[in-house]
């Protein structure tokens, strides 16, 4: 009770739930405010970091106890760093988390009773997790696909590590339940699984700024893709056709970014790093124009974000000759027929911001419920 009182007269909060609470007033974006930018999905974010170091851990295993149980470390007044951002997709949802090394395991017979009997596919950013499972103990690193069914028993432990997570409930359909029974405590190591990384690092991109009538869409392409990566039948690769075409796109986008300067990239770069044949690659690109056409694309849309930055003074044709146009009337004429005016308007201009529409309804419940309550409202 001194310690509570001490705490009290020092402003700080006396229980778990006060310093969630006060947390929170922080980290958690307000309905109707606008927080980095426009969020047009449901997003709802839980970081210990402001909360005093003893509450930390206390607070992270409350957020996950609906799905599984922590190992406390020796000495929880140190700290424990832990933060996550959970996405509602509606009978889908999807997790970045950053955390502290720590031991997990399952809970069975609570998931039953919820009942939360979900499969996560993970993917790590970075670190390394074990798994040990009934019958087998498995590993994953960064850019493998693991698959853990919640409402089975097993254990492990986790390193210093951020992730990307899908939950996906086992009502999702008869063919999902089939395709990831089939590779439950397993990586998804084959080329296929591979696409779902790439799949699952651009899901992370597109969400805070993809917009709620584009959620049908997105389930459907990532349902295909799990059926395509998890069970790559040819009718199941042929059913996931487009949002393979987008990975390999995105992926493509990566390529070209880190090389955006090297006026050696082209369509060959890009048929080697991708893994496809010339055909695929022009078929891929051919929305777009062709390949040339969509690297001088990113290169203009590059360009036009220099010229907008008012810390960037170079002159006009320098930013122009880094982005591999070397005639100054050539990238004018390229620029206007992209965006409509010139690159000396854009530098004298202004752009406008995007709009903001406000999270919805876990927003009602305290921080360390939604992410309880998001998993056990998924249905497919």
């Amino acid at each position: 009770m001194r310690a509570e009182r001490a705490m009290e007269q020092d402003g700080l909060p006396s229980t778990i739930s006060d310093a969630i609470a006060m947390a929170s007033e922080r980290t958690t974006p307000e309905p109707g405010r606008k927080v980095r930018g426009s969020l047009h999905l449901p997003a709802y974010e839980l970081t210990t970091h402001e909360l005093p170091p003893g509450y930390q851990f206390e607070a992270w295993r409350n957020n996950f106890a609906p799905m599984l149980e922590f190992d406390e470390p020796d000495d929880v007044t140190v700290g424990f760093g832990g933060k996550q951002v959970i996405w509602d997709l509606g009978c889908l949802a999807f997790s970045r988390i950053k955390t502290d090394a720590l031991g997990f395991a399952s809970l069975p017979g609570h998931t039953r009773r919820d009942p939360l009997d979900h499969w996560t596919l993970t993917m790590l950013l970075y670190g390394k997790v074990t798994t040990i499972a009934p019958n087998r103990t498995f590993e994953g690193s960064a850019g493998t696909v693991q698959v853990h069914p919640l409402g089975r028993t097993f254990e492990g432990n986790v390193t210093n590590s951020e992730m990307l997570m899908l939950f996906v409930p086992r009502d999702f359909g008869s063919e999902v339940t089939a395709a990831l029974n089939a590779v439950e405590f397993s990586t998804l190591a084959t080329g296929m699984g591979r696409l779902f990384s790439d799949y699952m690092i651009g899901l992370a991109k597109r969400l805070p700024i993809i917009d709620e009538a584009e959620l049908p869409a997105l389930v459907a392409a990532t349902r295909a893709m799990i059926l395509a990566c998890a069970s790559p039948s040819g009718d199941h690769i042929e059913e996931a056709r487009e949002p393979i075409a987008t990975v390999l796109i995105e992926k493509a986008h990566r390529i070209i970014q880190a090389r955006l300067f090297d006026p050696t990239l082209g369509a060959e770069t890009l048929q080697r790093e991708l893994g496809v044949s010339r055909s695929r690659l022009y078929r891929l690109f051919e929305p777009f124009g062709g390949v040339m056409h969509y690297i001088q694309h990113r290169r203009l849309l590059d360009a036009h974000s220099a010229l907008t930055d008012p810390n960037d003074q170079r002159r006009i044709i320098e930013i122009a000759e880094q982005r591999c146009f070397n005639d100054g009337t050539e990238f004018s004429r390229a620029f206007r027929r992209e965006f409509g005016c010139s690159p000396t308007d854009v530098r004298n201009g202004q752009r406008a911001g995007p709009p903001y529409r406000p999270t919805a309804d876990l927003m009602a419940y305290a921080p360390q419920e939604r992410f309880g309550v998001l998993l056990r409202r998924l249905h497919g």
